[in-house]
């Protein structure tokens, strides 16, 4: 029976635990493909290749460690703001026992080659119904227990993680659509040519927004404020920020297929929302970094607030840079270069992992029954480790990636091409192994964060908070 008078932190401790489990796998698979980027040798076999495990290392690290992390702070979070227990013990249990089978069911069939062959979702049917099914058990989980909630508001996160949640149901649903070969692991897009180009990438974009923003804005939007100590710096701004990012967000994936056979008004009308994009966007960030007015001093010796802080500048950072290579002229520069590929991991390392590390680090000691975590020191340390790596990787990204884009362009007094593919394949070169050293750092802070987590867990009890008396506001 499920007891009313605690909150359930035993779905929350088990996706917390897992976030940093999956972080690790996923971000050792990222650093085993830099590894096959520069030592090309190491891809090895049928299986073990670039070209099979790069979708294991997107999905794992997004879907497995982000989602984890999302799930954590979600029902810690909605349980917290609204005073009541999760409306289903059993159906948060099943959510988390099914999202782990539909990880590990993609460890399995990805670098086997069951695959739609798209960018993005890209798992085989069968798994995509089971994701399908678990998602509408998260969503009635949370969205049930927002209805039963003992206080009228309903505080800004929840707005963030709700709009996360149904977004990435319908972007899922939309871009999954196909026909399935029963009896085998195939299907087909109902999509044809640039619809399913345009649909793609309406999916792509919107689960950057979506998934990789919303949610992880949601965590900002409370554990900044707590970590801090300090209530959130304008409550107006995070509803407006709330309102446009979802609006905005919607139009902004054409971007992603300029010069492309996608009709050019839709290309224009995906920059031009790319554009509009940085002012909610900066609102949210601006906002978060506010918060801090008053307590900046807590920067000198709080490492978690490190983490929190830090995120938010590259969340700043990231917003900037993705509107500008939304640009026309920019995007013929940057795109299909590495210069991409740095952008999406400074958001990546620096914002998702970021926040996502410091929610974690925030967590444990509560649900664990104790002060705080086993070793400052080492939070600081990882703190540096995950800030040194990730900048190692995105300047060495960039530095490539202009150099291909140049490259790629220059032309001769005759019109003919001045390099060969293979010049700017061999200009690259040297940047990968910073690449891979970068990855490496922020992997290593990531074994540390598991050290830290599991020594803090063993000497701690497993605790459910008991749920405060709140008189119901009318």
């Amino acid at each position: 029976m499920e007891n009313q008078a605690t909150y359930n932190y035993k779905v929350v401790r088990q996706f917390a635990i897992m976030t940093v489990v999956w972080g690790i796998v996923g971000m050792l698979v990222g650093v085993v493909i830099a590894a096959q980027m520069f030592w090309p040798e190491l891809n090895v076999g049928q299986y073990f290749h670039f070209g099979r495990l790069r979708p294991l290392h997107t999905n794992a690290v997004i879907f497995a460690f982000g989602g984890c992390g999302l799930f954590a702070t979600s029902y810690y979070v909605v349980q917290r703001t609204c005073n009541v227990r999760l409306i289903s013990d059993k159906l948060a249990a099943f959510h988390f026992w099914g999202w782990q089978l539909v990880i590990v069911l993609a460890a399995i069939t990805l670098p086997l080659g069951y695959t739609q062959g798209k960018e993005y979702a890209e798992l085989a049917w069968p798994i995509d119904l089971l994701i399908t099914v678990v998602w509408v058990c998260y969503a009635i989980v949370f969205f049930g227990t927002i209805a039963k909630r003992k206080v009228k508001h309903i505080y800004v996160a929840n707005w963030f993680y709700g709009a996360f949640i149904l977004a990435v149901a319908l972007l899922h649903i939309v871009n999954s659509m196909a026909l399935p070969i029963l009896g085998t692991m195939e299907s087909y897009s109902i999509y044809s040519g640039a619809v399913d180009a345009m649909v793609q990438w309406w999916y792509g974009h919107n689960a950057v927004g979506f998934f990789l923003t919303a949610g992880f804005l949601g965590m900002m939007y409370y554990f900044v404020p707590k970590q801090a100590g300090r209530p959130v710096y304008s409550y107006r701004l995070s509803v407006v920020h709330f309102w446009a990012l979802a609006f905005t967000y919607m139009w902004a994936g054409p971007h992603h297929l300029h010069y492309t056979a996608l009709p050019d008004w839709t290309q224009s009308l995906g920059m031009v929302f790319s554009l509009i994009l940085l002012a909610p966007s900066w609102g949210g960030m601006i906002n978060g970094i506010m918060t801090l007015s008053g307590a900046w001093h807590k920067l000198r010796t709080d490492p978690i607030l490190k983490f929190l802080v830090t995120a938010l500048s590259f969340y700043g950072m990231s917003t900037f840079e993705g509107p500008m290579m939304a640009i026309k002229s920019v995007n013929a520069l940057s795109h299909y270069t590495d210069w991409t590929v740095g952008h999406v991991h400074s958001g990546a390392l620096g914002w998702v992992a970021m926040i996502t590390i410091g929610a974690i680090y925030y967590l444990i000691p509560r649900l664990f029954n104790r002060e705080k975590m086993y070793s400052i020191k080492l939070i600081e340390v990882h703190f540096w480790m995950a800030t040194l790596g990730t900048v190692l990787y995105i300047a060495s990204m960039w530095i490539a990636g202009v150099t291909q884009g140049l490259m790629w362009s220059a032309v001769n007094a005759d019109g003919t091409l001045t390099y060969a593919f293979i010049e700017s394949v061999k200009a690259s070169h040297p940047y990968y192994f910073i690449r891979f050293l970068g990855g490496a750092c922020f992997l290593s802070g990531m074994f540390l964060m598991l050290y830290n987590v599991l020594r803090t867990v063993s000497e701690g009890q497993a605790v459910d908070a008991k749920i405060p008396a709140v008189a119901a506001h009318a």
